[in-house]
């Protein structure tokens, strides 16, 4: 065998070399993994704030009347339009996240409440009985029907990062006791 040290200088460089550029590949990798997995991080933490921006703003509507009452205008000032709510959630003045809720809210179901079916010892159902008046004989003339209805409503809305254009699709339904006053026009 021969063991020539110059034929042997060579090769330590170039083992040197190739384990200089492994060592490069993983540490690259390893940065692009680390900034990827903070920009999904990020994604997601946007996506929560505006879904919760979103909830927020659900919220406030299905807690007011007049979502019932004029579904085409559910906030009485709104930011950017009848039915859209700004919301800012950093503090800052600037609106983050605009929420709109389109469709309108739509009545799904709405049935008026009988007055045999309510219990007068309740407040809520005290205030929807009616007196029966005499009708005479005539068949037909009193329907038995409070000044109540049961009524579930759907509720859609869609919350966008005014930044980022992350959007949240909401969707809720409610469940609501209402005057037949106002769901005479909108409910099925």
């Amino acid at each position: 065998m021969n063991h020539n040290p110059r034929q042997q200088r060579g090769m330590t460089l170039m083992v040197a070399l190739i384990m200089l550029v492994l060592l490069t590949l993983f540490a690259v990798t390893g940065f692009n993994l680390g900034k990827s997995s903070l920009q999904m991080v990020g994604n997601m933490q946007q996506r929560s704030q505006t879904a919760a921006a979103g909830q927020s703003a659900m919220e406030e509507v299905i807690s007011g009347l007049r979502f019932f009452q004029t579904p085409g205008i559910v906030f009485f000032l709104p930011c950017a339009g009848p039915n859209t709510r700004c919301v800012d959630i950093t503090g800052d003045g600037v609106p983050d996240v605009t929420v709109t809720f389109t469709p309108n809210p739509v009545c799904v179901t709405g049935k008026t409440i009988k007055n045999s079916s309510l219990d007068l010892t309740k407040p809520n159902d005290a205030g929807c009985a009616v007196g029966v008046a005499q009708n005479f004989g005539v068949i037909g003339a009193a329907s038995g029907d409070s000044l109540c209805a049961d009524s579930v409503w759907q509720i859609n809305a869609v919350a966008v990062d005014n930044v980022t254009q992350a959007q949240t699709a909401l969707t809720q339904g409610v469940a609501v006791r209402v005057s037949t006053d106002d769901i005479s026009t909108s409910c099925p």
